[in-house]
C-alpha cells in the first residue's frame, strides 16, 4: 500500500460520521478517500501543515475528482482486515492489535441502550390491550381510546424532552455517565410500571420516565460507539444501533405471543410480565456501564488529557508512543479546533460554539438542509409505521385478524429482517433517494389496499359478533395481512432509516452534534403528536386511517422525487452546491472555490453509483 501524506490521512480519517444518530450499517470507503486527497496534494506547492489551513482545491481539481473517481479507485489498492465475516476498510496502516475484544465488548455493552428503545417501541400496543389490564385499570369502550393515547404519547413526551436535554447532558458530564444516568431513570421508570395495581397514574408517570430514558439513550449511543470506535470498523460498529433495535422489537413484538402461549391471557401477570422485560436489559446496561471508558473525544475537550490517554490506550491496546496512536490524538485534536473555530466570533467554551453553530445553521444553504430534516423525519412518522407498532391491536383487529399476537410478531420478523438486510448490505449501493421513492410509493398501495377490503368487507364487527367471514370476505383478509407484510418490507429500506442517514451526511461534522439532536427532537416530537392523535383518528376515520397514512406516503413519494437529493458519495464542497450554501468555510478550517456550474451539473454524474459511495467531508 502507497505511503500516505500525514494530512490525507487525517483528513479521510476524520470524514468519517462521528454522530450518526440513527441508523446506517454502511462502513465508509475512506481508503480511496485518502489516496483521492493524497493524489491531489502530491501535486500541489505550498502544502499546509497539520495545524494550518487546507490547500485550495481549485473547481479543476474538482471536475477531475468527479471524472476520474473510477480511476483513482482502480490506480490505489485498499487494505481490507476481516473480521467475523465482515471486511474493515483501512484508510491507513491498522495495527491488528486495535482489532481488540475491549472495544468490541464496549460498543456491545453501549449499544444495548438502543435495545431499551426497539422493546419498549414494541411491547406496549399489545399488552395495554388485554382483558386484565383493562379489568385491573378500569378500562372500558368509553375511555379507552384517552387512556391508550395518553400510555403511548406520554412514551413521546418523555422521549422529546430527553433528546432536547441530551446535547447539554452529554457535553457537561460525557457520554458514559449520560448514558449511565439515562438508564437509571429508565429503570425507576419501568419499576412503578410493574408494581402498578389499580392507577393508571404509575403507568403514565412510568412511561414518560422510560420515554426520557429512551430519549437521550438514542441520542448518544451511536456518537459514543463512532467517538470510541477506530475508523476502518466505525460503520459495522455504530451498525449494532440497528442490529439492537431491531432485536428489542423482536422481543417485544413475540413476548405477547409467549405470553398466550404459555400462561392465562386474561391474568394480571400476563400484562406485568411484558412490563417486567423490560428490566433485564437495562440491568445489564446498569453493569456493564461501569466497565465503559469515556469517550476520549470528550476528555480530551476537557482538558483531561491524562483520562483520555489512558482510555485510548485501553481501547486501541497500543501504547501511547505508537505512530497510529500520534495520528488519532492529531485527528482529535483537529475535530476540537475546527469547533473553536466555529465558536471563533463568540468567544470560547460551550455557549460561544451553541452562538456559532445557530449563526452558521441561519445561513442560506444551511437552513433548507434543516428543512428538509424536518421534512424527512415529519413524512417518517406520518407513515403508519409507528401507529402500527402503538396500536397494532386496533389495526390488525379492523382487518379481521384474530390471533394479533401472531400476527404482530410476524409483522415485526419481517421489518427486522428487511432492515437488517437493506441496511448491512445494500444502502450503499442503492442510494438514499431512489429507495426513498420506490419505498413510499409501495407503502402508499399496500395502504390503499388494505384502507379498500376494510371499506367493502368490514371484517371486523362480523368477527366480534362470533360469525365467521365468508370466503370472498376470508380472502380478501389474508391479501390484506399480506399487503401489510409487504408493506414493512418496503418501509423497512425507505423512510425506516434514511431519514438518519441523510441529516447525518449533509452538515459538517462540526455542526453535527447540534444538528443530531436537533433530528432526534422532530422525530420525538411529531411522533408524539401522531400516536397521540390516532386513537382519535381512528374513531373518526375507522377504515379511512389506512386511506390517511396512504395519501402521506404518497406525499413522500413526491416529495423524495422533487426535494430529496441523493447524498450517497456527495462530499461537503458539493453538498454546499447542491443545497446554495452562500458562506465562508475559511472559519472551519477550509479554503475552497465554489464549483462551477458545471461541477454541480456532474456531481449527480461523478457520484451515487456502486462502489463509488464515500461520504466525504471534514468530520
Amino acid at each position: 500500500m502507497p505511503s500516505l501524506s500525514p494530512l490525507a490521512s487525517l483528513w479521510a480519517w476524520d470524514n468519517l460520521p462521528t454522530n450518526d444518530v440513527g441508523i446506517g450499517f454502511a462502513c465508509s470507503r475512506a481508503a480511496r478517500l485518502t489516496r483521492h486527497i493524497d493524489d491531489q496534494l502530491r501535486h500541489r506547492p505550498g502544502q499546509s501543515s497539520l495545524g494550518g489551513l487546507q490547500p485550495r482545491i481549485s473547481s479543476r481539481h474538482h471536475r477531475q475528482s468527479i471524472a476520474d473517481k473510477r480511476q483513482l479507485h482502480n490506480r490505489f489498492s485498499v487494505n481490507e482486515a476481516t473480521m467475523g465475516g465482515l471486511k474493515a476498510v483501512e484508510d491507513r496502516p491498522t495495527p491488528k492489535e486495535v482489532y481488540n475484544w475491549r472495544l468490541y465488548t464496549e460498543a456491545s455493552i453501549i449499544a444495548m441502550g438502543s435495545l431499551l428503545f426497539g422493546y419498549d417501541s414494541a411491547f406496549i400496543g399489545t399488552t395495554i390491550a388485554r382483558a386484565g389490564f383493562k379489568d385491573d385499570f378500569g378500562i372500558t369502550d368509553a375511555n379507552k381510546s384517552g387512556i391508550s393515547s395518553n400510555i403511548t404519547s406520554a412514551f413521546q413526551a418523555g422521549a422529546l424532552g430527553g433528546a432536547l436535554m441530551c446535547f447539554f447532558i452529554t457535553e457537561y458530564i460525557g457520554r458514559k455517565w449520560a448514558l449511565i444516568i439515562a438508564n437509571l431513570v429508565f429503570i425507576a421508570g419501568a419499576v412503578p410500571m410493574v408494581a402498578a395495581t389499580t392507577d393508571l397514574a404509575n403507568i403514565y408517570a412510568g412511561r414518560a420516565l422510560t420515554g426520557w430514558g429512551c430519549g437521550v439513550i438514542t441520542a448518544t449511543v451511536p456518537s459514543y460507539i463512532a467517538e470510541l470506535s477506530i475508523s476502518s470498523i466505525r460503520g459495522i460498529l455504530t451498525g449494532l444501533f440497528e442490529v439492537t433495535y431491531q432485536t428489542g422489537s423482536l422481543v417485544g413484538f413475540w413476548i405477547n405471543y409467549g405470553v398466550n402461549q404459555n400462561m392465562d391471557p386474561n391474568s394480571r401477570a400476563a400484562w406485568r410480565v411484558p412490563m417486567a422485560v423490560q428490566l433485564i436489559p437495562a440491568g445489564f446496561l446498569l453493569v456493564g456501564g461501569f466497565f465503559l471508558h469515556e469517550s476520549p473525544l470528550w476528555l480530551f475537550k476537557k482538558g483531561r488529557i491524562a483520562e483520555a490517554e489512558k482510555a485510548l490506550v485501553a481501547l486501541r491496546h497500543l501504547p501511547m508512543d505508537h505512530q497510529y496512536m500520534q495520528e488519532e490524538v492529531a485527528i482529535i485534536n483537529t475535530r476540537l479546533s475546527e469547533e473553536a473555530d466555529v465558536a471563533a466570533k463568540y468567544g470560547t467554551g460551550f455557549w460561544a460554539y451553541i452562538r456559532g453553530c445557530l449563526a452558521e445553521l441561519s445561513r442560506k444553504g444551511m437552513w433548507n438542509r434543516l428543512l428538509l430534516v424536518f421534512c424527512s423525519f415529519s413524512l417518517q412518522n406520518m407513515s403508519g409505521a409507528a401507529a402500527i407498532n402503538y396500536y397494532s391491536p386496533m389495526l390488525f383487529g379492523s382487518i379481521g385478524i384474530k390471533d394479533v399476537a401472531l400476527y404482530t410478531g410476524i409483522y415485526g420478523l419481517v421489518k427486522a429482517v428487511a432492515s437488517i438486510i437493506f441496511y448491512g448490505a445494500l444502502i450503499d449501493i442503492w442510494g438514499r433517494r431512489n429507495p426513498t421513492i420506490i419505498s413510499s410509493l409501495a407503502c402508499s398501495l399496500c395502504l390503499w389496499f388494505v384502507g379498500a377490503y376494510v371499506k367493502v368487507g368490514n371484517p371486523a364487527p362480523i368477527i366480534a359478533a362470533g360469525n365467521e367471514l365468508s370466503a370472498s370476505n376470508a380472502a380478501g383478509g389474508k391479501a390484506a395481512t399480506a399487503a401489510i407484510m409487504i408493506y414493512s418490507v418496503f418501509w423497512s429500506f425507505g423512510l425506516n432509516g434514511i431519514p438518519w442517514i441523510v441529516s447525518a451526511e449533509i452538515f459538517p461534522g462540526a455542526l453535527r452534534n447540534l444538528t443530531g439532536t436537533f433530528a432526534a427532537f422532530t422525530q420525538w416530537m411529531i411522533q408524539f403528536i401522531i400516536t397521540k392523535a390516532l386513537p382519535y383518528i381512528f374513531e373518526s376515520l375507522d377504515f379511512g386511517v389506512w386511506f390517511f397514512f396512504a395519501c402521506w406516503m404518497l406525499t413522500a413519494t413526491l416529495w423524495a422525487y422533487f426535494f430529496l437529493p441523493e447524498t450517497k458519495g456527495v462530499t461537503l464542497e458539493q453538498m454546499d452546491v447542491l443545497f446554495g450554501y452562500e458562506g465562508d468555510r475559511r472559519a472551519q478550517g477550509i479554503v475552497q472555490t465554489p464549483l462551477a456550474k458545471e461541477d454541480a451539473v456532474s456531481i449527480e454524474e461523478g457520484v451515487g453509483k456502486p462502489g463509488m459511495t464515500d461520504h466525504t467531508e471534514r468530520a
